[in-house]
């Protein structure tokens, strides 16, 4: 069985193509970077049937960026029918309930294309502070985390247990029409995230607290389509009235290994890096 693997450069899109290739399971990475083994263009349906010729399940990360990415990917799942793919593992988010607009509808389509849909949900990316993330450009540059999320808190998760549930999905091992929510193994503020990062990295890192319209108009700097900027500073909002404060089990329970701590993950990211520095 191919495994195909869209936004197969991305955070959770790579360390599934190296999990799967570490098992020893054949992997095509699909994209327009020239690392890619199969070129896959959202907006060019041209490219669908190559992508997924002899692929019986897919990893499909949508169109970063699209508020509706419903209509940009509607093709490729009809392609991804007539080709015969069984599975599809789509990576959706815990803010996101399956059916809900958006990514939400995505999710609810699956089954219209595939008899094995599962939606993961995980909640936001612990490397959302270490790697290409505003988040992470503002630790490095200004020593700072701006958010409107209040006090807030957040089960961040290592992307690598995000990699490690979808290689399951893709095995078939988690149950079709599954949408597990996928957490940390414990909760925090934007407070604590910036006084874990002052301990890691030994540099000062504070939260600075701003409001929605101002988180917009800082997405909006970094280039961001308004309304999208605008959806994402909502998400703020939403995690400061509590929306993300639990934790499941799921990681653990499809995996049989506990999820990793942000502090862990963290000082596996940065610690070396702050080593190196400091020699």
């Amino acid at each position: 069985m191919t495994f195909l693997i869209t936004g197969s450069t991305g955070t959770t899109g790579s360390r599934l193509a190296r999990l799967l290739d570490d098992q020893g399971a054949p992997v095509r990475r699909a994209g327009r970077s020239t690392g890619a083994d199969v070129r896959l263009d959202w907006a060019d349906p041209t490219t669908h049937a190559d992508a997924l010729s002899g692929v019986r399940a897919v990893y499909l990360v949508a169109p970063p960026g699209a508020t509706d990415p419903e209509a940009r990917v509607l093709p490729f799942l009809e392609a991804a029918r007539d080709a015969g793919v069984e599975r599809i593992v789509l990576l959706g988010s815990s803010a996101v309930p399956v059916g809900s607009p958006g990514l939400g509808t995505l999710g609810a389509r699956l089954a219209s294309f595939v008899p094995h849909p599962v939606v993961l949900r995980p909640t936001w990316f612990s490397s959302n502070f270490t790697g290409h993330h505003p988040h992470a450009d503002s630790v490095r540059r200004d020593g700072e985390i701006v958010s409107a999320t209040g006090q807030g808190r957040i089960p961040f998760i290592d992307p690598g247990d995000i990699a490690a549930v979808a290689a399951k999905a893709l095995q078939g091992e988690v149950p079709a029409g599954a949408d597990p929510v996928l957490t940390g193994p414990r909760t925090l503020s934007f407070d604590e995230v910036a006084a874990t990062l002052t301990e890691v990295t030994g540099r000062p890192v504070h939260h600075r607290h701003v409001d929605v319209a101002e988180l917009s108009r800082i997405h909006q700097g970094f280039g961001l389509p308004e309304g999208f900027a605008d959806l994402l500073a909502g998400m703020d909002a939403s995690i400061a009235t509590g929306s993300e404060d639990r934790t499941t089990t799921a990681v653990q329970d499809i995996t049989g290994e506990a999820p990793r701590s942000f502090r862990a993950f963290v000082t596996a990211a940065l610690g070396a890096e702050t080593d190196t520095r400091s020699a």
